[in-house]
């Protein structure tokens, strides 16, 4: 099996063309329908069963929707044309202190769908100069347009979903 890069260790290559951007916002878009399918059928027990290192699966549920709100504060500064992007909580602390694991998982995922669902709806309309429009990423100290912002996004859901498949796949032996 190959060792999956950690999040952090992530480099990224932001040469998408414009045109591209109607398929990463569907990426963005089947999240939730890829969530509700990785989740049916466990036990609640499973989900919230702490691994040795990181996140329950449905702490990785409810720390997607968490991040959600610091993409669309991004997408509003894009919009309004800032030249320096919020920087990430990478402590997540939002993720950390909102108990997931405590809540029924039908919430987690209805209110990830929800506000997912709000993000995609924003982008949809979005114009060519909008979607190119550029500002500089703290983390990776490189510029980034909304297209990468939305592949970086993209991105960052296939990490965690692919966490989840690891645990399903840890749990289940």
């Amino acid at each position: 099996m190959v060792t999956r890069i950690k999040w952090i260790d992530r480099r990224f290559n932001f040469d998408y063309p414009v045109g591209v951007f109607p398929c990463l916002v569907e990426r963005l878009r089947g999240t939730a329908v890829r969530l509700e399918e990785l989740t049916r059928g466990i036990s609640p027990e499973m989900l919230t069963r702490e691994p040795e290192h990181g996140w329950t699966i449905q702490g990785h549920v409810g720390h997607l929707w968490d991040v959600d709100v610091l993409h669309t504060a991004r997408l509003d500064q894009f919009l309004e044309g800032v030249t320096e992007l919020k920087p990430a909580d990478m402590s997540n602390a939002r993720t950390e202190a909102a108990d997931h694991n405590a809540r029924p998982l039908a919430e987690v995922l209805q209110n990830f769908r929800d506000r997912r669902t709000a993000f995609v709806n924003r982008l949809e309309p979005l114009d060519e100069a909008a979607v190119d429009r550029a500002a500089h990423h703290p983390r990776l100290d490189k510029p980034m347009r909304l297209i990468d912002m939305v592949f970086f996004a993209a991105e960052h859901d296939d990490q965690h979903l692919a966490s989840i498949t690891e645990l399903r796949r840890l749990f289940s032996e």
